[in-house]
């Protein structure tokens, strides 16, 4: 065991909070001078002494005992003094103080992302992006980067449990040995497998294995935010089950048919890096893409779309169907829809194979039918588009629904569910409590005790990705192998022990079955080879030729619902299905539009609020055949009328301490088998009561003031200084002190054309920073922490409102506000210009963020490191050590992550050599998946930061101000149709 402090910590912070803590005891111990019973009062007060406490305790003892614990907690910088043993034998790759970095891969939603992990001494505290793996180019998510509190949750399940009683692992393995036996007898008759969607090689391997051993075992899938209606259209279209893979690198114009391809699916990441690299622009003559998009609710790709179009539901294969009859020639749109639409194939007819169509995964068969027609007929099969077998293709026997009818009736009578969790996420019709509670035998293998797990009389502690060797395919069919970081800390298995056990192997190991399944494949060096680069090279899929479809193959729209009230599910976009519900930290992060933390709402339009009176938080009810839902309103400009959009993930009790925390209504409870996605008939009405909903913005309008500067392509090459219209320079004068800088002038610049507001930097920031969440509670009163901030605002007309982000860390000012009213001189300039916090010497007045005009600092009003898990959970084992953690009592703020900054210079300067352009990378820079944050020394002329801020859109944030801040914005650019923008005159091409 070792342990180890924080490198970076100013000087004087472990030492006050050691002066802090002994001030309390000692006075403690002059109050009760002449008490006789000391023991009792320091097993009250101080339990964690008490226990090593002698029973015969006079004063003198006492003070000794209490000077020595307060040396050794000062000495480790920490809370509590903790017994320090040295490596026996110290491990020849491990440096104490030193960082090691693994490539692993994580599972999303069955899918490989790739990942590169930093290890301290064995402890995973950091994931970041892998650059060769074709699923994350380097970049990360939200849900990634809340990976390693997850693996230290002190609420996942941490023992075998036999009818809800501890058991051994033995024990499950003897009742295993006798299962396998009955199932050997009669060829696993009456058992099933319910799995969720995944592509392991290795699974799939298995369970083929499985089938062969046991001939009547049933296979089922459960996956609640899977949608197959790719593969049914391919099946009709081409005779096989095939799924779409886009090139939008090659992109020119690109119609989304509510598709959220920039912040959901497996391929998310790579999409949104491909889009935004068509969207850069520079200078007057560079070319960008141009996005049409229709939603049926409001999307970060909606966003960040050219032009938008809020549908209804029900009204997107009508849409479909006009692009599909107008580009064919053979009839005409909906007059509502004539000039939208002609314009948009107008686009795609001069794209060509440059053109791109693409359906949302959750829209009907009918609608990919209609894309892939349209994509056949532009050329665009083998440029934008490929189509590939589905990595996830293991072979089951039918869906949640097909196994509870097998239950009722009595075919099946066994079933292990690996993962899935359908007590939660079954649909309203099937009764999964009672449906699975009539099994004779349940056994459940997952992360947490949770719905299903209490329902079984078997649960099975899953070891987490960062404790598992697996593998796993990414979204283009390429493998990696998941490969583990720490041994598991709560005794958790593999999905692979479980099968092999199943198998009636039980003493298997989870890194020789996926070792054993690659051994034809890959030698040992190039086994070595894929576990440093992360992936397994050539194993990407291999584009099916397919021929243009002729027809739709008999696909048909639905018939259009009266007009009446419509319902769209969607996913969170943080805890998805609410598998990830009890992560404090993806809780209180901000929705990218709503701004919503725990919680969800009823997303309405404001003319549906209008119709109903409605206001924000006002509750409302939701009737569709005999299903009732109460849940509060939310106004979303943007949102289509007489449709409501309703989110999972929310409304759970189990499992652990942080879920029940959230606000919000269960949506899988209003959700049914025939209408997973969309659902309409359905009777919408305003309650008397509200309930309350937090958000940490309120304010959504710019007033006219130059925060977001924007322009269209035509109006940059006209003006490509269009970010100075009407902006008052800023004086060139200033009481404030000069600074020179002769070494390295840190700076950054954020692209607000590429940014999408997906919230991964924000989430990258908090993960590096050691940043705590504060609870429900604290967030309404606006007491959040995050260091970095994604303003939301709108412009234009509520019902179809131009949707601009904004990331906002602190500006780093020259001339900056915050730093000449500190009394105690706790917020100083640096030698390379940064604004630091010196956090020992804060005493908190708070002066700074009220002369801070851009409201980045953030104030620790409580000891917020202890709010939901204990100073014993995730919140002090996932902590980066090269940062300082705060205590109660002091300001907060970014530091343009001047840890890596000090690594990176002690490397330079032991090599005797300046810090190279690029080599220091902020934390929200590298999860960035579109690279709209750019960090370096802008004393180099030919740094990419001086690149960036010498482009002329480069503008500072209020910098009427005379702030002089280092971190400024290319303004953003958008890319109309001037058919459908009214422009006076062509625009230049959109290549």
């Amino acid at each position: 065991m070792s342990a180890t402090a924080d490198k970076d910590a100013p000087a004087g912070a472990a030492g006050s909070r050691r002066s802090s803590a002994a001030g309390d005891l000692w006075r403690s111990l002059d109050e009760m001078a002449g008490t006789p019973d000391l023991g009792r009062f320091i097993e009250a007060e101080f339990p964690s002494i008490a226990e090593r406490l002698p029973q015969n305790l006079d004063r003198r003892t006492l003070l000794k005992l209490a000077g020595a614990s307060l040396s050794l907690a000062g000495l480790t910088a920490c809370g509590r003094a903790e017994d320090i043993v040295p490596y026996v034998r110290q491990p020849e790759n491990v440096i104490p103080g030193r960082p090691l970095y693994y490539a692993t891969t994580l599972c999303s939603g069955g899918y490989g992302i790739g990942a590169v992990v930093e290890s301290h001494e064995g402890r995973p505290t950091k994931v970041e992006g892998n650059t060769d793996h074709p699923a994350s180019l380097g970049a990360t998510d939200a849900v990634m980067q809340a990976q390693v509190l997850a693996l230290f949750d002190p609420d996942r399940s941490r023992t075998p449990l036999k009818n809800g009683e501890p058991a051994p692992y033995s024990d499950f393995l003897a009742d295993m040995a006798k299962l396998t036996s009955d199932w050997t007898a009669s060829g696993g008759k009456g058992a099933a497998l319910l799995i969720e969607t995944g592509t392991s090689p290795t699974m799939k391997a298995q369970i083929d294995a499985l089938r062969k051993q046991y001939p009547k075992l049933r296979i089922y899938r459960h996956d609640p935010l899977a949608a197959t209606a790719d593969e049914e259209a391919a099946t009709k279209l081409f005779g096989r089950a095939l799924t779409p893979l886009y090139r939008f690198d090659r992109t020119q114009v690109i119609c989304s048919l509510d598709a959220d391809f920039l912040g959901e699916g497996p391929g998310a990441l790579a999409y949104s890096k491909q889009f935004a690299a068509r969207r850069r622009v520079r200078k007057p003559g560079d070319a960008m893409n141009r996005l049409y998009a229709v939603e049926s609710t409001p999307t970060i790709t909606g966003a960040a779309a050219d032009h938008r179009r809020a549908a209804r539901p029900s009204e997107v294969e009508a849409i479909a169907a006009g692009l599909n009859a107008v580009l064919g020639g053979a009839g005409d749109a909906a007059a509502a829809d004539r000039q939208w639409i002609a314009a948009v194939v107008d686009d795609l007819k001069g794209a060509g194979r440059n053109g791109l169509v693409l359906p949302g995964s959750q829209q009907t068969a009918f609608v990919h039918a209609v894309a892939l027609a349209i994509n056949g007929r532009l050329g665009a099969f083998g440029n934008t588009i490929d189509l590939i077998e589905p990595p996830h293709a293991v072979p089951v026997d039918g869906d949640l629904s097909d196994l509870g009818e097998a239950i009722s009736d009595a075919a099946i009578d066994t079933v292990v569910a690996l993962g899935a969790n359908p007590v939660h996420t079954a649909p309203a019709g099937l009764d999964a409590k009672k449906t699975f509670g009539s099994l004779k035998l349940l056994v459940h293998f997952g992360l947490y005790r949770d719905e299903t797990a209490l329902l079984a009389q078997w649960h099975v502690p899953a070891a987490h990705d960062l404790e598992s060797w697996s593998d796993l395919r990414a979204f283009d069919g390429s493998a990696s192998i998941v490969q583990p970081l720490i041994l598991p800390l709560f005794g958790g298995r593999t999905v692979h022990e479980i099968l092999a056990a199943l198998a009636g192997t039980f003493d298997a190991d989870a890194l020789m079955l996926v070792r054993r399944n690659w051994a034809q494949s890959l030698d040992d060096t190039a086994w070595r080879k894929a576990l440093r680069d992360g992936v397994v090279a050539g194993t990407a899929a291999v584009p099916v030729a397919v021929q243009p479809p002729a027809d739709l193959a008999g696909l048909r729209p639905r018939a259009a619902p009266a007009k009446e009230v419509e319902i769209r599910f969607t996913a969170d976009p943080f805890l998805r299905d609410g598998r990830y519900a009890n992560s404090a930290m993806l809780q209180e992060l901000p929705r990218p539009l709503t701004k919503v933390v725990w919680g969800n709402a009823a997303l309405v339009s404001p003319g549906t609020a209008a119709r109903l009176k409605l206001e924000n938080g006002r509750t409302v009810n939701l009737d569709r055949n005999g299903l009732s839902l109460d849940a509060p309103a939310w106004i979303v400009p943007g949102h289509p009328d007489d449709t409501v959009t309703l989110s999972f993930g929310f409304g759970r009790k189990a499992p652990g301490a942080v879920a029940p925390l959230a606000a919000g209504y269960d949506a899988f409870l209003f959700r049914t088998a025939d209408a997973p996605w969309f659902a309409d008939g359905v009777a919408l009405s305003p309650r008397d009561e509200t309930q309350p909903v937090v958000t940490t913005q309120h304010h959504h309008a710019m007033e006219g003031r130059p925060i977001v500067r924007h322009a269209s392509l035509a109006e940059f090459a006209r003006n490509p200084d269009f970010v100075r219209d009407g902006v008052p320079p800023a004086p060139a004068e200033s009481i404030y002190p000069d600074w020179t800088y002769h070494e390295e002038a840190w700076a950054m610049s954020i692209d607000l054309s590429a940014c999408v507001g997906c919230m991964a930097c924000v989430a990258a920031c908090q993960a590096e920073n050691n940043i705590a969440t504060v609870g429900p509670d604290e967030v309404a009163r606006g007491h959040e922490m995050h260091w970095l901030r994604i303003d939301r605002y709108y412009a234009g007309e509520p019902e179809a409102p131009d949707t601009y982000f904004q990331p906002v860390p602190c500006m780093h000012c020259e001339k900056a506000p915050c730093e000449v009213v500190c009394p105690v001189n706790a917020t100083v300039h640096t030698h390379d210009g940064l604004n630091a916090q010196v956090y020992n010497r804060c005493i908190g007045t708070r002066y700074c963020s009220q002369n801070c005009p851009y409201k980045v600092r953030r104030f620790n009003f409580l000891d917020y490191r202890e709010f939901d898990k204990g100073e014993a959970g995730p919140e002090q084992a996932a902590r980066n050590p090269d940062v300082s953690v705060r205590s109660r009592g002091v300001m907060e703020k970014c530091t343009y992550c001047v840890q890596r900054i000090s690594e990176k210079r002690i490397h330079a300067q032991i090599e005797n050599r300046p810090i190279r352009d690029g080599e220091v990378v902020t934390a929200c820079q590298q999860a960035c998946p579109t690279r709209a944050i750019i960090f370096g020394d802008r004393n180099l002329t030919d740094s990419e930061v001086s690149r960036e801020k010498a482009a002329p859109q480069s503008y500072g944030l209020l910098e009427d101000l005379n702030t002089r801040p280092r971190t400024t914005y290319l303004g953003r650019i958008s890319n109309p149709n001037p058919h459908l923008a009214g422009a006076s005159e062509p625009e230049p091409g959109n290549g």
